[in-house]
């Protein structure tokens, strides 16, 4: 049969926000079940943005505990208004709804590095 057998490509684990509605939710939900969150305000025209899409895929990967979401600011200005996102790429680390750390820039290593001190705060406290 056609299909079986061949690779399939991985679904991305990084959730598209298309709607303040869908920030609301997801936002929402994470921080009912306490889960970390992990936003990229990124915009289509922005290369540096797009260059960081396949490094937070891996990171999404590594990460199977935390809620990676984008958001192009252009299609979503709402929440980049009421956040008072100013600069693309800028990455948030959120606990509770709230941010817990903020980073702008395409800085890969220095994501990936508060990134992961964040997720290995959250399993100590959750271990106690």
């Amino acid at each position: 049969m056609e299909g079986q057998g061949e690779e399939q490509h991985p679904k991305s684990r990084i959730v598209k926000v298309d709607s303040l509605e869908s920030w609301d939710f997801y936002v929402g939900q994470a921080t009912t079940q306490g889960c970390p969150i992990v936003v990229h305000f990124t915009a289509a025209w922005c290369m540096p943005s797009v260059a960081m899409n396949p490094f937070l895929e891996e990171l999404a990967s590594s990460y199977p505990d935390v809620l990676f979401l984008t958001l192009d600011v252009d299609e979503v200005k709402e929440v980049a208004t009421k956040l008072e996102i100013k600069a693309m790429p800028t990455f948030w680390v959120m606990r509770n709804g709230a941010p817990f750390d903020k980073l702008v820039g395409a800085n890969p290593e220095e994501i990936r590095k508060r990134i992961d001190s964040f997720v290995q705060s959250i399993r100590v406290n959750a271990a106690a």
